[in-house]
């Protein structure tokens, strides 16, 4: 099938498309709610099962139930998606899916519950899905702990990965930084404050030396960022604080330089006499770099040129994806054929409905580029 065929037979689906978009977003599914989330799985496997004409496999780690459908042979291109929201449950309740002009809203509609609805749709028009293998997981929206090993595992060896994370105003993710978390635990001494201060191990101040330290590490230049982000110290105000804790985000364009501050972190030491630290370390992504994006783009914007969409655009984002782990494990990876919105996270996402089909249409035939060798 050409792909203005795919094209007007998507278009003549937006209707459909937007209806599961809508029973998608209607099931709220919270990341750290496991009932909340196997429930929307399972209409994510319904809907899955429904369209690509092959079962859904159920992969369940520490409770948490993830997706896949094998479409038959070795995986050529894997896609990956989610179903969990940053969204707690009752957000519905004040805020509604609704739709207005060409904007769909909801918790979640936007990343990425239209993406997953586009991805099944598209893929159902193909004529042959050998060699396609999807996955979608509950936990992308907590840094994928229990996801992460089946996802590099599915990834390894396949031609490419392409991630139906969201798209902002239509921009493909082409790079995106590695991201690191960390947890810094500091054990002092408490001490009265106003009888015997100086028989305690002030973790506050100590806590105070490792930030400037940590906050020293970053690299404007190589787009290096390590940010100290949340900070808990103290019991009382007249005690001199024993426990003080430091949390810190980081964020690299490039994967040496994410181990730079790595080792940067783990060679930190007490300032303070009688002061203690321990590291709780999470290299959690590494980056997807232009390099295993570069051809993917190439083929998806010139497929976009044949169907007479809008130019392609892309983009390097800040935040992290699953896509993270299968360019770390050396596949080529495309990110961001999701949704065309806006405002992830944020009240009042929203997902273009007119932009449904077409984002539909362009992934079809990306896979099927893909499978026949481009």
């Amino acid at each position: 099938m050409n792909t203005t065929a795919l094209l007007t037979l998507l278009q003549a689906r937006r209707g459909r498309i937007l209806d599961d978009t809508a029973a998608l977003v209607n099931c709220e599914s919270p990341s750290e709610d496991l009932e909340a989330t196997a429930v929307c799985a399972e209409m994510v496997a319904e809907l899955g099962n429904e369209l690509l004409g092959v079962t859904a496999n159920w992969y369940t780690a520490q409770g948490r139930p993830h997706l896949i459908w094998r479409c038959g042979g070795p995986t050529r291109v894997l896609l990956i998606g989610h179903c969990d929201t940053v969204w707690p449950s009752g957000t519905l309740a004040r805020w509604p899916f609704s739709v207005e002009e060409n904007r769909a809203t909801g918790p979640g509609v936007f990343d990425m519950k239209a993406g997953l609805a586009q991805m099944f749709h598209g893929l159902s028009v193909l004529d042959d899905l050998t060699g396609v293998t999807v996955i979608v997981t509950t936990d992308e929206e907590i840094g994928s702990p229990t996801s992460r090993a089946v996802i590099e595992g599915l990834a390894t060896g396949a031609r490419a990965a392409l991630v139906l994370e969201a798209s902002l105003d239509g921009a493909l993710k082409t790079v995106r930084k590695g991201a690191s978390l960390y947890r810094l635990a500091i054990d002092g001494k408490a001490a009265h404050a106003g009888l015997e201060p100086e028989f305690g191990v002030n973790a506050t101040v100590e806590a105070a030396h490792q930030i400037l330290a940590i906050a020293e590490m970053g690299d404007a230049a190589a787009g290096t960022t390590v940010t100290p982000t949340i900070v808990r110290s103290g019991r009382t105000t007249n005690t001199v604080p024993d426990h003080a804790e430091i949390a810190v985000d980081v964020r690299a364009a490039d994967r040496s330089d994410q181990f730079r501050v790595d080792r940067a972190m783990r060679a930190l030491r007490p300032v303070v006499p009688g002061a203690r630290l321990e590291l709780d370390a999470d290299v959690n992504r590494p980056p997807l770099t232009s390099e295993a994006s570069a051809e993917l783009f190439a083929v998806a914007a010139s497929l976009a040129d044949d169907m007479g969409l809008a130019p392609l655009r892309g983009v390097a984002a800040g935040g992290g994806s699953d896509g993270n782990f299968t360019a770390g494990v050396g596949v080529r990876t495309l990110d961001g054929l999701g949704a065309v919105g806006a405002h992830a996270h944020a009240e009042g996402e929203w997902a273009s409905v007119a932009d449904m089909p077409d984002r539909a249409a362009l992934l079809a035939a990306l896979v099927a580029a893909i499978r026949n060798g481009a």
